[in-house]
This record gives C-alpha cells, sequence and structure tokens, in this order.
C-alpha cells in the first residue's frame, strides 16, 4: 500500500528533479560505496580500509563476524544480500562458501599478473591475498637443530609423548592434512595422523599461540602452528613473550620434498553484489603494493606478491621453500581430511 507520506515524498522528489533540470542544475552525485563482509578482524586491517578510501573515495561499509557465520549470513540473504566482497582467513572457507555459489568469476589482468596462480582459483572465483606457513616449533632443550625436518617427522615414535598441536577440527590443520592427501594419497596420510595422535603430549587443546607457549614452557617439545602467530611474541615488548621466543626453534618442513605448507587468507566477488566495479576494484587493491605492505607489517602475514615484505622479525625466519599445490585442493579433500581425523582418535 502506498501512503499519503510515501506520495507526497515521491512528488517532492520528482518536483526536485525536475527544477534541476529546468534550472539546468548538475545532478548529485551518488557516493561510492563498497559492502565488504570480513572474517578478518585484526586492528591493523583499519588502515588497510582507510588507504583504499584515501585512494578511490569509496567508502566501505563493514560487517564481521567469525568464518562460518559471514558465510551463513549471506546465504540466509539470498539475492537480497548486499555483500559485495567476502573475506576470510582459509582457503577452507574460501571453498566452502565458493561450493554455496556465493562467489562470480573476475577476469582481471591486474590478479592475475599479480597472485601466482597456486593462490588463486582456477577460474578466479576467489584470490589469496596474504599467506602464513605452517611450521613446526621446537624447545631448543629438548630437540636437537636437525632432529626435526619434515611433518613427517611428527609421527616418529621417538617423539612420543612430544607433540602439541589444535584440534582435528581446526580448518588450519585440516588444510594441512588436505595437503599431505593430495601429496601421498589418503593411506599413507592417514598413517601420519595416526601416528601424531601416537605421539601427543597432551589432548589438543587451545589455540596456535597455546601451543606454541606450551612448546616455550616444556610441556611439549614439538609443536605445529601458524608463523605470524610466533612473529606477533617476537614483536612484542613483554618480557614474558620475549622469554617464549628465546627459547624456541622454527623448523620450515619439506624443503628437500613438496615445501612447507601454507594456507591463504583471501576473498572473491560475492555473486550479488550490488556494487560490483568497486568490489573488483578492492579486490585489485588487495594486490597493491601498498596493501600487500599493510599484511605483512599490519598482520605478519606473509605477502602473496613476494617482492612486498618489510617486517624485520617476519624476514628473520629466512626464506622457504613453499608448498605449490593450488589451495583449492585444500579445500576439495577437507571432508576426506576431517573423517581421517576422526577415524584416528584426534578430537
Amino acid at each position: 500500500m502506498i501512503t499519503h507520506t510515501t506520495s507526497r515524498r515521491f512528488l517532492l522528489g520528482l518536483t526536485a528533479a525536475a527544477l534541476t533540470g529546468a534550472l539546468g542544475l548538475p545532478a548529485m552525485s551518488q557516493e561510492q560505496v563498497l559492502n565488504l563482509y570480513s572474517a578478518r578482524h585484526y586492528q591493523t586491517d583499519e588502515a588497510l580500509y582507510a588507504n583504499f578510501t584515501r585512494q578511490t573515495g569509496i567508502r566501505i561499509n563493514r560487517i564481521e563476524a567469525k568464518e562460518d557465520e559471514i558465510i551463513e549470513r549471506i546465504r540466509n540473504e539470498g539475492a537480497n544480500s548486499p555483500a559485495d566482497v567476502l573475506l576470510t582467513v582459509d582457503v577452507g572457507r574460501l571453498w566452502r562458501a565458493d561450493q554455496f555459489g556465493l562467489f562470480a568469476p573476475v577476469k582481471s589482468a591486474v590478479l592475475e599478473s599479480r597472485i601466482p596462480a597456486h593462490l588463486r582459483h582456477p577460474d578466479g572465483h576467489w584470490f589469496g591475498f596474504s599467506t602464513r606457513a605452517r611450521v613446526i616449533f621446537y624447545n631448543k632443550d629438548k630437540v636437537g637443530q636437525g632432529e626435526v625436518a619434515n611433518y613427517e617427522d611428527l609421527a616418529d615414535p621417538k617423539h612420543k609423548g612430544k607433540v602439541c598441536i589444535r584440534s582435528g577440527g581446526n580448518i588450519y590443520n585440516l588444510s594441512l592434512l588436505s595437503a599431505l592427501i593430495q601429496h601421498w594419497g589418503e593411506a599413507k596420510a592417514e598413517a601420519w595422523a595416526r601416528g601424531v595422535v601416537a605421539n601427543f603430549a597432551r589432548p589438543p587443546k587451545g589455540g596456535d599461540t597455546d601451543q606454541i607457549k606450551a612448546v616455550a614452557s616444556g610441556e611439549c617439545a614439538l609443536a605445529v602452528a601458524n608463523t605470524y602467530y610466533f612473529v606477533r611474541l617476537m614483536r612484542s615488548d613483554k618480557p614474558e613473550d620475549k622469554a617464549v621466543v628465546s627459547r624456541i626453534g622454527v623448523v620450515f618442513p619439506n624443503q628437500a620434498k613438496q615445501g612447507t605448507h601454507v594456507n591463504v587468507a583471501g576473498g572473491g566477488l560475492v555473486k550479488t553484489a550490488p556494487n560490483r566495479e568497486a568490489a573488483v576494484r578492492f579486490l585489485e587493491y588487495l594486490a597493491s603494493d601498498e596493501a600487500q605492505a599493510y599484511f605483512a607489517n599490519g598482520n605478519n602475514e606473509y605477502p602473496v606478491v613476494a617482492r612486498v615484505l618489510d617486517n624485520a622479525e617476519l624476514s628473520s625466519l629466512g626464506d622457504f621453500n613453499t608448498d605449490k599445490l593450488n589451495v583449492d585442493f585444500l579445500g576439495r579433500n577437507q571432508p576426506k581430511a576431517q573423517m581421517i581425523f576422526d577415524r584416528v582418535g584426534w578430537k
């Protein structure tokens, strides 16, 4: 039903428009906006977004939630979703969003030239903008340098009672096992997972930082975690964090084999995006040198554009060979990875 108030507002608007045309006045330009749905919740990203607005004049409306929640919100909103871009922090979530049909393909010479092929969807459904290496940390007093070199070593019976790691439902571990399934096959990957469970120092609990601190305290001798958690401790001014760092060594696994597993934080154009041009512009901005520097310096992530790295602590970990497996496989193999974790009792 159209109310009198609605009709009056329409007529007023029509009158104003008619007067504007009659007097030859310029029409008011509509403000450009970008509706960003993000599972990134890092304070340092504020500068990343503010710089985009400063460069382009496009204002960002941001909705933040946990990874699965933000995907479910877009699904529930359906064709009426205002979301233009979805950003999330793990390739597993990118893959899930793509399976739900949330992304539209993007053809961009900028993105294709800046982002390595193995760090983006083969058909441009999503793009990785930063990576985190999943490495092995060891207690210098309990494990000798060179004693552990590969992911396989975590399942060696000589390390029984030494390993700390997050749960089998954790997305980082699911992605790691998904990569190993692709490289080794399911049987070998399951044998490895069973061997790691046999070497647990404690039942899985806590986040990556908790695993690192458990190694420093001596509760376990080995742990698996993402590099950016450790670099946060390296850059901390707290004496207790500096003490943790001083007790720990870092191994980039499988350097003579497939390379160290890296996970991807990235995003894509939402299929129902009302502001598609602004969305593609934003995605291209995230691959720029300036934005890549924000990922490296602001959140201690590895930029996907290799030459952009100005973070002394992150750089001090050294160069390493990364696994060049296309990260789309990390999503495809996740159901298999979860079944393996369940079968071997990796809770």
